[in-house]
This record gives structure tokens, sequence and C-alpha cells, in this order.
């Protein structure tokens, strides 16, 4: 796959059929109200397919029909093996279909496709396969007591979840949501994001075709403020599972008080830190890391590492080496295997990203990038752009940019990078680098943060929980801790002649 030429992705692309319509009670269909939305490549800004514009009709029939599935048991009471055995083959169908899978994203929102065909899909395949497996391997337990007195503790699935994803990984983050659901036993309800819908529909179908059955698993392209705030608000939706903006996340926490108080697991904003202190005597590989954390998917990750705090003694040193990683780094074609970095996501986040780049070449040092870009006089692309001596008061160091834009700051001392690093609203990631073993133990546990990397950036696995702190939110995908976002624990209480 590594061998393609941006012909063979071409061509690859133009045979895709898209699946534009929403997938309710295991069939495709319009949406109630007729109305459909453009969705658009934002490489070239064609449009790829009129997608079923879902509004709060369509969440009804695709809750009602979880429900359903739900209570007559076709798939929260079915054996745990048989469940398993599903899952993993929809991941197996995944890898059949890796190539349609990297490219429906790549196509929708901008990603490179060699991200896709090697990250992105194979990983969506994985987080099922490991979830599936999980299955069987989760125990139940029973509680000390007394005699003639037997406590069955048990976790049981909730009954219909909702799940509201975002456009910057939209097949990973709808997997990270229904993988965990679906193998607890639920029924999903999924919204995706209304920038890149494609692969989340073409998911439901390969579940489908995984033997998943009806009801089970649904998918209602829409807006936020219909279709999502639709499912927030719906009185029979047992939990919401949200990865997006904090303003949003907030707004679903309000969602849950107004309706059912259905439980609500947001995933939010970041503005992750990385530490790179002089001790760390491989600098090249820091500042490898250091622009992967920042720039890889076009720096839309919530985890990116868009604070970069430098000793001082090694600031200007390192500042180069950025800078000749960012010219290494352009965009180009997503499409293109030549390319560094893809497209954004479209015009609107292009634009903000560009107010801020504007606003910090009158408050910073601006060092690399800083113009909008554009391939073959089209699309909405931003080339990795750094600004140096960053006030650490200064919005480009405060504010959630989520595109390609890097803030450096020096400090002076441990205690000083620590307290800079944590004066933030959010806590979801952060990166330390460093050759000294006790200063790594003792500022990664000074760090308030969900996840800390020492000597790499952003480190996650299946077998470890992703998710943060503060204004980052509380909630956790991967790891069998994922599952306590899906189950409910229930106490059985048997008094026995002893």
């Amino acid at each position: 796959m590594l061998d393609h030429t941006l012909e063979d992705w071409r061509n690859r692309a133009a045979q895709i059929s898209f699946r534009n319509k929403a997938f309710i009670d295991g069939k495709f269909v319009d949406a109630v109200s007729g109305k459909t939305f453009d969705s658009i490549n934002p490489a070239n800004g064609q449009v790829l397919a009129q997608v079923a514009e879902c509004d709060a009709a369509d969440v009804d029939l695709a809750v009602a029909a979880g429900r359903r599935a739900f209570e007559d048991g076709r798939w929260s009471r079915m054996a745990p093996g048989d469940r398993k055995a599903i899952l993993l083959k929809l991941a197996d169908l995944i890898r059949a279909n890796l190539y349609e899978m990297a490219l429906l994203d790549s196509l929708d929102m901008g990603k490179l496709v060699t991200d896709a065909v090697t990250v992105d899909a194979p990983g969506s395949a994985h987080f099922f396969q490991w979830h599936a497996e999980a299955i069987d391997k989760i125990y139940d337990e029973v509680a000390p007591t007394g005699p003639g007195d037997l406590a069955l503790v048990s976790r049981v699935p909730l009954g219909v979840i909702g799940a509201v994803t975002p456009w910057n990984f939209p097949l990973d983050m709808a997997t990270w949501k229904s993988a965990a659901a679906l193998a607890a036993g639920n029924s999903v309800v999924l919204k995706p994001a209304e920038q890149s819908p494609l692969s989340a529909l073409r998911l439901a179908e390969l579940a489908a075709e995984a033997g998943v059955p009806d009801g089970v698993f649904n998918v209602v392209p829409g807006f936020g403020q219909t279709a999502g705030q639709a499912l927030g608000l719906h009185m029979d939706v047992d939990c919401l599972a949200f990865t997006g903006s904090t303003m949003i996340g907030k707004k679903f926490m309000e969602y849950s008080g107004q309706s059912n108080l259905k439980q609500v697991w947001p995933e939010t904003g970041g503005k992750s830190p990385n530490l790179i202190f002089a001790d760390c005597e491989n600098l090249d590989a820091a500042a490898d890391m250091a622009a992967f954390g920042i720039f890889f998917n076009q720096g839309e990750v919530c985890s990116a590492n868009s604070r970069l705090y430098v000793e001082r003694s090694i600031k200007d040193a390192f500042v180069e080496k950025m800078i000749a990683r960012a010219e290494g780094m352009q965009p180009g074609d997503p499409l293109d295997p030549a390319s560094k970095m893809g497209a954004i996501v479209d015009e609107k986040q292009t634009e903000g990203i560009m107010r801020f780049v504007e606003g910090g070449k009158k408050t910073a040092n601006l060092v690399a990038g800083g113009e909008r870009a554009y391939v073959d006089g089209k699309g909405c692309f931003v080339p990795p752009t750094i600004f140096a001596d960053v006030a650490h008061d200064d919005p480009l160091a405060r504010d959630e940019i989520f595109g390609p834009v890097l803030s450096i700051i020096p400090f002076d001392s441990e205690d000083e990078a620590v307290t800079m690093a944590n004066d933030s609203v959010y806590g979801l990631a952060a990166s330390v680098w460093t050759d000294n073993l006790s200063r790594a133990l003792r500022v990664s546990d000074k760090l308030f943060a969900g996840t800390v990397s020492v000597n790499t950036v952003d480190a996650l696995s299946a077998q470890t929980p992703f998710g943060g702190m503060k204004q980052s939110g509380f909630g956790r995908d991967l790891s069998l801790h994922s599952f306590d976002k899906y189950t409910a624990l229930k106490t059985t209480w048997i008094k026995y002649q002893s």
C-alpha cells in the first residue's frame, strides 16, 4: 500500500460508491424531511455526495429501533462469545475494505490517505478486535457478606447509547465509541460530524454484513444543532458519549439535566504542553516528535502538543530544528503519497486558524509558515506555522487553535515549566523530554493531564485509557475502563438457608 502512486489513489477514489443515506434499523433510508447536505472534499471544493440531513424525527426512529433491539435481547442478551465472533468479523471486514475506508476519510476531511490507510483504518479494525476479545473476559463479582446472604454484582448494558463524534478522525472516533458500547451489549445511535459522515455510514453497512442485528447500530448524519441536540435531549437515550469542543461538551451536560439525567461522557478540548529539558541528549528525536505532535493530521488533534516549552539554554538551537522540520512538512494533495500534510477540514476551520495566525503576527515572533496555502489554486491548506518567544498569556498559548500552529515558550527552571504547563483550562495530555529518571517521574507526577508521555508524544494504545481532566472532560475511551461508560453495576442480593 505504501508504494501506491497518486494516480493509483485517484483511480481507487473514482471507483468508490458513497453511502449517503441514514442507516436506521438495518436499512439505508432517506431523512424523514427529505433534506440533504453536501459532503465536500476540502482539498478541491468538490461535492462528494449529498447526504441525508437527519433531525429529531430521524433520531426518534433510530432510538426506537435501538430500544426495540435492546429490549428483545437480540444483541443485549446474546451469548458473549457470539457477540465477540460478530465484532471480530467486523474487524476483518474493515481490513478487507482498508483502501475504501481510508479513502472515505481522506476525501471527506482532507487527511493524508497514507496516514488513513496505515493508521486510522487499521486502528479501527484493531480497536474493534480488542474490544471484541474483551467481551468474554470481563467477570462479575461476588461481594463479601455474612452467612445466608449471597450478593452478586454484575455489569449490565445501559440500553441505547448516543454517540456524537468529531471530524478529525471520523472512522476511529466512531470506533472508539461504538466498539466498547456494542461489545457491552448496548444499542448505538451514532451522529457523525456533518463534515465527515461517509466512513461512519460505510461502517454501519459493514457491521450489518458482519452480523450485527438490525436496530443495534444506527447512523444519523446531520447537524449538531438538530440531530446532535435531539440525541442529547432524548428521553430514551441512556448515555451520551461525545468527543468535540469543550463548549459543545457543556451543552450536552445541560441537555442531560433538561431531559432524563442520561449519563454524559465528554472528551473535549486540549492545549497540550510539551516540555523539553536541556538534559535531553537526543534533541533531534525530541524535535522529530515535537513536529509530529503538532503537525500530524494538520494539527487537528485534540491532544496535539501545541505548547512547546523549551529550556532557555537550548531554546535557540531547538527553534532552528523545529523550523527545519516545518519546512519539510509542507501540505499537498491528500491523495499524493509525497505530501507531508493534508487539507484542513473546511473553509470555516481554515479561516479560524488563519485568524489566530494573523493575531499572532502582532504579538509573537513568526519563524515558519504564516500564510494560507493552495494546491493547484484550490483547497483549504495551512502550512506548518511556528511562533517563537510566545508570551504565556497570548491567545496562541491559551486557546485551542486546532490547526498546525505551534507556540514556543522558553523557561528557566523545572518549577516554572510545570507551573506554565498546568496553567490551562485543559488537561488532556502532556509530554516530557529528559534523560533524568527522577525528573521524568517528578514532573510527570506534577503535570495535571490524563496522559503524560515521557520521551515521546501522545502515546496511546487499546490497553490504556484516553481522556482528560479539567475542561478536557472526564470521559475515557479505550482500555477495559471504557466499559465503565456503557454499563451499570447491578446488585442481586439473595438470602438463603445457611
